[in-house]
């Protein structure tokens, strides 16, 4: 299928920018606000949310709790992406994601504001941060009943699968599920199959991840390209054992054939798996509202997921 064509209509928009051009030029601010308007406006549904933090190795992490009206029939632990560097608790694919989540399952919602690698910062603290939240919520913060979820999107869904790695190999309160969006957790990235790649190359490069991008996302999280731990670009550790997951893919994603490779190897190594191929969509598509239907169809999936 073509790129998503409410997508390729405003693709234009995108052409010539860059990420930092949003920051100094407000002009390049307009085509950006523009391309991000969705079909429909997002409205938020009725749930309780709460700012507070919870403690950790590295001092607080800040959390965002989103909560149902109704008893919660479960919970999720929710990792927003950002290439490990970047994305915040108001960004959509944390806020909008988190909120939908709550309400469409019926269950609590914790969102992590886990450190970013900047300034120094570097795995495994992001990690240190994830599992410090999955602990208080597995303790004080768990619901009465229902399924536990551990999730996250693109390098949030490295951490989420690190976190549940971690979790495993120290017994310590596991997950019911993973909810990996968009997973980029290989390094080298397996590259796309010819008809893809023949199908992006039109795409805005704001919309693509090259082979210096993906380098400098890793040489920025880890501190280097060679000797990576298994657990941080966590496609290359041991996968037994780790619970049923649910894995979205982007059809134009260059960061795709990364989650393909995971879900066979969760297959491979006698790991309940299931995907949804979200098409039409770039990488990132959880950043945008449930007005797009492959959006709605993707947090449908994670619902689906985490009560069986």
């Amino acid at each position: 299928m073509p790129l998503d064509p409410f997508l390729a209509e405003k693709s234009h928009l995108l052409e010539g920018l860059s990420w930092a051009d949003a920051q100094s030029d407000p002009k390049a601010m307009g085509r950006f606000v523009e391309y991000f308007r969705d079909p429909g406006e997002w409205t938020a549904p009725d749930i309780s949310i709460e700012d507070r933090t919870v403690p950790g190795p590295h001092g607080e992490v800040p959390v965002r709790i989103y909560t149902p009206r109704e008893e919660p029939r479960g919970a999720v632990l929710w990792l927003h992406g950002g290439g490990f560097a970047g994305g915040d608790l108001d960004m959509p694919e944390a806020h909008i994601v988190a909120a939908e989540l709550a309400v469409r399952a019926q269950a609590s919602v914790v969102s992590v504001g886990y450190r970013l690698a900047v300034d120094g910062i570097r795995y495994p603290v992001p990690v240190d941060d994830a599992h410090a939240a999955w602990l208080w919520l597995a303790g004080e913060g768990r619901p009465r009943s229902g399924p536990v979820g551990l999730g996250g999107a693109s390098a949030g869904a490295a951490l989420a699968l690190s976190t549940a790695i971690r979790l495993r190999d120290q017994d310590e309160p596991r997950p019911d599920a993973l909810l990996l969006a968009y997973p980029f957790v290989h390094f080298p990235t397996p590259a796309l199959d010819d008809e893809t790649a023949a199908g992006m190359r039109d795409l805005p490069p704001l919309l693509r991840f090259t082979t210096d991008s993906i380098e400098q996302m890793v040489r920025n999280y880890v501190g280097r390209l060679t000797d990576l731990p298994p657990a941080a670009m966590p496609g290359a550790a041991h996968l037994d054992g780790l619970p049923a997951t649910g894995i979205v893919l982007a059809e134009y994603d260059d960061l795709r054939p990364s989650g393909a490779l995971l879900a066979r190897q969760l297959e491979e190594s006698g790991v309940p798996v299931r995907t949804y191929f979200a098409t039409g969509m770039p990488h990132g598509h959880l950043n945008r509202t449930p007005a797009l239907k492959e959006v709605d169809s993707s947090l449908d999936f994670f619902v689906t997921t985490l009560l069986g």
